[in-house]
């Protein structure tokens, strides 16, 4: 996976160490946390093999660090969970280093007043 110039100047070579395949899908999803991915369009982003992205989704969510419903995978939504898994760290400092952090206060303002159809159905 390549990164941007500023990213290269900046981040520590630690940051810059080869992360896994399941800390760059974790932090993929992390990054992009209101929306949920088909393992292939995982890959395609992240640069790594689909198969890659399928077995560390599996692994991922057998430690509960990751949603799957029908084809879609989405990050827990358990923050404690999250900042336990080590990898968490690193991967979210890569790609908030490459992508910029979100904006938390940014999204509740163009967020919808009722929830999505499909989100009313499971209540």
């Amino acid at each position: 996976m390549s990164i941007d110039r500023k990213t290269f100047e900046n981040a520590s070579e630690d940051v810059l160490e080869d992360l896994s395949a399941p800390e760059l899908v974790l932090g993929f999803l992390a990054a992009h946390e209101v929306r949920a991915f088909k393992a292939r369009e995982i890959a395609s982003q992240i640069g790594v093999d689909e198969s890659a992205v399928s077995t560390a989704l599996s692994r991922l969510k057998d430690r509960d660090l990751v949603e799957h419903k029908a084809t879609y995978w989405a990050v827990t939504d358990d923050e404690e969970r999250l900042e336990g898994y080590s990898g968490y760290g690193r991967a979210t400092t890569l790609f908030n280093e490459q992508l910029g952090e979100e904006d938390t206060e940014a999204w509740r303002e163009h967020a919808p007043d009722e929830p999505h159809p499909s989100v009313e159905d499971e209540q």
